[in-house]
């Protein structure tokens, strides 16, 4: 069992899951809001959570986390967390559950709207240094908000914005791979491309911060192995756990800063209808933002082509296209429904993403504009 401290306490190996009793009681939490999804109330898993915490532990339940957090989900979790006298939050599923989940102990401690707190509203000086206590346990290996300061959620008003600062970061994180055995092949795929996306953005990010660019950079090693075998083995163990630890490596490497692929991602994830998933996004803009920032990274691609086992005659974009076709990755944003009609509303936010700060490259609304067109 390997207990790691860099920006939050984890718990990581196969079998972590038993622990969340000791670390409820570590943190002083007597009666924790579960934040949750349906699937992982349909598909049984959550159970094995609630099984951990047997009789012993009283909790509440929240299991309508959306597929992308919502300020609507926000004021209903936040209700029940009030309602409940709970006095702190287990995190529970991918992405979403975990943002919400922060979003939460958040907002139990600080007054107004989230939109309050957003980024890109000045909202990293109106954070205070307490939270909610929580425990961040994933379910998928992907978005590493397990170890992130980070949550993205979609206002009331359509927009998409990140929260970002101390009190977001979870006080426990419990990765435990076996609660990945047997994820379907697309959601493998779609959230390990999303780690990958991580890992390169921070990589070629112009911040200087050469420990977390190693983090990322063994990240990128791990998934040009790994994620191939867990696609095509959902109950390959060692592929699990590596896919798990590039996935938290990512996350603990983003705070380098990300880049256009996020940029264009964050906007279409927003939309009602299609409903896109943030990893597939990220997987299918890639190699066209690749190219975009080809000239302004130095000799960064060669590293990463290295890292990833790719031949020095195969360019990385070219490479990460190969990979996306090779996991069933569609092959542009035409095949997961988005129209021409809205790329140019998409640009527009796309160029005040907080991300776009940390591109190799400056990007105007044009650029965005024409890196969605040739992603379609």
């Amino acid at each position: 069992m390997a207990v790691i401290s860099y920006l939050t306490t984890i718990q990581f190996d196969h079998g972590a899951i038993r622990l969340v009793p000791e670390e409820l009681r570590a943190l002083g939490i007597t009666k924790p809001l579960v934040v949750t999804d349906p699937g992982l109330v349909k598909n049984g898993l959550i159970d094995r959570l609630l099984t951990v915490l047997g009789n012993t532990v009283p909790r509440a339940v929240f299991d309508g986390t959306p597929s992308n957090p919502t300020e609507e989900a926000l004021d209903r979790a936040l209700a029940l967390y009030k309602s409940e006298g709970c006095d702190g939050l287990i995190g529970f599923g991918g992405g979403s559950s975990m943002d919400l989940a922060k979003c939460v102990g958040l907002m139990v401690t600080h007054p107004g709207k989230i939109a309050d707190y957003a980024l890109i509203h000045g909202g990293l000086a109106k954070l205070k240094a307490d939270a909610a206590p929580l425990i961040a346990i994933p379910t998928t290996s992907g978005t590493g908000s397990e170890v992130g300061r980070g949550a993205v959620i979609t206002l009331r008003t359509g927009r998409k914005l990140a929260v970002i600062g101390p009190p977001m970061m979870p006080k426990r994180a419990i990765c435990d791979p076996e609660l990945t055995l047997g994820l379907p092949p697309g959601l493998t795929a779609a959230t390990g491309m999303d780690a990958l996306a991580h890992c390169v953005e921070t990589y070629i990010s112009p911040r200087v911060n050469p420990p977390a660019e190693a983090i990322a950079l063994d990240g990128v090693g791990r998934i040009g192995k790994w994620l191939e075998r867990a696609v095509s083995n959902g109950n390959d163990r060692e592929a699990r756990w590596n896919m798990m630890m590039a996935s938290m490596e990512g996350a603990m490497a983003f705070q380098k800063g990300l880049g256009a692929v996020h940029s264009l991602s964050h906007p279409l994830g927003a939309l009602q209808a299609p409903v896109l998933h943030h990893g597939t996004l990220n997987a299918v803009v890639m190699p066209a933002v690749l190219r975009f920032n080809k000239d302004h990274v130095g000799s960064k691609y060669d590293q990463l082509r290295s890292a990833l086992g790719v031949g020095a005659g195969v360019e990385l974009p070219a490479a990460i296209t190969g990979l996306n076709r090779r996991i069933g990755i569609p092959a542009g944003l035409g095949a997961m429904g988005v129209t021409p009609d809205i790329l140019a509303t998409m640009a527009e936010y796309a160029e005040g993403d907080h991300c776009t700060q940390t591109n190799p490259r400056p990007a105007t609304k044009a650029d965005f504009l024409e890196l969605y067109r040739e992603a379609m």
